[in-house]
């Protein structure tokens, strides 16, 4: 028994962060039916990078979905979207503010359809507001919640993150949202609801730290490649043999942990280090201290100490690292897929584990339309004549 049996979910999103969302149900048994375009289908599709000309991450992304196309903008789509949304439990869209409405395909025409279908909309800057409007992309919006700000180093400019993490970490919210929704509409009997997940906003909440300390202090947190001003000592340390390292010390307790793993008691009874606010007084001087440490041994060495004494001391893991590390293949964090064109191709595995129900990467991104006929055959009865007539015409 799959955790989401029974649950179906519409997607009609396009890039990142809402197929991302779609995604993670599907890998716990949500039946999730991607819409796309008839011509060209979703971007994602065509994304690099490329192995012979081919993108090679639609693999992943479209795991576990089936994927029909429908124009949307023609009556015929239409029609054939709203009887799809009459037999799902949740729409997933992440069309710019209002974009829906205009196709005539706004929430009382969704409701009339299906009165219990949950809809979440993914959109930069949300459904309010006076940027409600704006285009949103993951890096703006990076810019956007204060993170790009902080990230760098204060003598270069700022450094927006080399993936798009804002896209990820908003499918999370998006997925978490749902999943409250779909509980309070079966489990508490509520009403079903319109989701409003922005971009900007699921890094903005992580944000506490900046936001209470200007708020309180009027600190306007810059650019620095420590942790400076939220634990101390901590951040990034080169090994003797050229390894880079990460390491933190959030609680007095691990701060113990470190003196006793440097062999350096006396900093743990020194007045200027023996409490979270006293280091983060005198981080520069400590962490001195503490580079020079990790300087004077090499990582293989460093690490069995840290590990010992429960130092938490990470290696700075290149893809590579990943690959070759036995953690991660013991926690089956790699799947490797057949690929119809590509042989074999690897991918992220499920997170997280449960014990009952676990996920389970059951077939890679399909073909664009590759379930056309399963679908609109088991669900909305069409028969076959009826398919290659809509084909013809081009609504799939």
């Amino acid at each position: 028994m799959s955790a989401l049996k029974g649950v179906r979910v519409l997607d009609v999103s396009t890039v990142i962060a809402a197929p991302f969302a779609s995604g993670l149900m599907a890998d716990f048994g949500a039946d999730v039916i991607k819409v796309e375009k008839p011509v060209g289908g979703d971007p994602f599709r065509t994304l690099g990078p490329y192995y012979e000309g081919e993108s090679i991450r639609w693999a992943s992304m479209g795991r576990n979905k089936r994927c029909v196309t429908l124009d949307l903008h023609r009556a015929e789509g239409k029609a054939l979207f709203l009887k799809l949304i009459a037999k799902s439990d949740v729409l997933i869209e992440n069309f710019r503010t209002g974009t829906l409405d205009k196709w005539g395909l706004d929430v009382k025409t969704i409701r009339e359809a299906n009165p219990e279908i949950i809809i979440t909309r993914v959109t930069g800057y949300g459904q309010t507001g006076p940027d409600a409007e704006v285009p949103g992309f993951g890096t703006p919006a990076t810019a956007f919640s204060g993170m790009t700000y902080i990230t760098g180093y204060p003598d270069r400019p700022p450094v927006s993150p080399s993936f798009s993490l804002v896209d990820y970490v908003t499918g999370l919210y998006a997925v978490m949202s749902t999943m409250v929704a779909l509980y309070n509409r079966d489990a508490l009997k509520g009403k079903a609801q319109e989701i409003d997940v922005s971009l900007y906003e699921g890094i903005f909440r992580m944000m506490e730290l900046m936001v209470a300390d200007y708020h309180k202090n009027g600190v306007i947190k810059e650019r620095t490649p420590s942790l400076a001003g939220s634990s101390s000592p901590g951040g990034t340390y080169q090994t003797l043999d050229g390894k880079w390292v990460v390491m933190v010390c959030s609680t007095d307790r691990t701060f113990e942990y470190l003196t006793r793993a440097m062999d350096r008691s006396d900093l743990l009874e020194n007045p200027l280090y023996s409490t979270m606010k006293a280091r983060l007084e005198n981080n520069e001087e400590l962490d001195a201290i503490v580079q020079n440490w990790f300087r004077s041994m090499e990582y293989h060495e460093l690490k069995q100490i840290a590990d010992r004494e429960g130092v938490p001391v990470s290696l700075v893991y290149s893809v590579e690292d990943i690959f070759n590390d036995p953690h991660y293949a013991a926690r089956e964090n790699i799947v490797e897929m057949d690929h119809p064109t590509l042989g074999t191709i690897k991918m992220p595995g499920i997170v997280p584990k449960f014990s009952e129900t676990p996920g389970q990467v059951k077939w890679i991104g399909p073909k664009l339309g590759e379930h056309n006929e399963e679908v609109f055959t088991e669900l909305l009865g069409l028969n076959p004549c009826q398919i290659e007539e809509l084909q013809s015409k081009g609504i799939i």
